[in-house]
């Protein structure tokens, strides 16, 4: 039985080819964002290290994007980066999930690397704080959608 809902990569290989979704996820989708362009291209095994090291701050991800504001760091090549260890926790299990589906699949473990890495804005949920003199301050929380695409080498 298909998803509802698509995938944003086409033609991979069924064989040789892995796709997991994480859908509806409590994490920023910027967040989202810059972890799926840092480990696009990674071998799963070094993105599952990259995470790990990222939640334990011994490693900061440099954000390319969403970096307005952001304090320098001693970064290699990047000077704006962050740890986010929500996200990083959440990629890290749809990681998790991916090998599985791999291990299930038969593929070789060691040869997998990562050809697509997406994430998208989700729904928005909308929420309400009260304020003095019956007003109320908006407090929106938007979730994410990662979808990950492993293939083998």
């Amino acid at each position: 039985m298909s998803p509802k809902f698509g995938y944003s990569v086409y033609g991979l290989d069924p064989d040789r080819a892995v796709k997991v979704s994480g859908r509806n996820l409590r994490i920023s989708h910027k967040h989202a964002r810059e972890i799926c362009n840092a480990i696009k291209g990674m071998y799963l095994e070094d993105a599952k290290i990259l995470m790990e090291e990222i939640i334990g701050f011994k490693r900061r991800l440099p954000f390319r994007r969403y970096r307005k504001k952001l304090g320098h760091h001693s970064l290699h090549k990047w000077y704006a980066g962050r740890n986010p260890v929500k996200a990083s926790k959440e990629i890290l299990k749809i990681l998790a999930h991916l090998e599985a589906n791999a291990d299930y699949k038969g593929l070789d473990i060691d040869r997998l690397r990562i050809i697509h890495a997406a994430a998208q804005k989700a729904i928005k949920i909308k929420n309400f704080i009260p304020r003095a003199h019956g007003r109320s301050t908006p407090y929106f929380d938007t979730l994410s959608h990662v979808e990950l695409a492993v293939e083998e080498e």
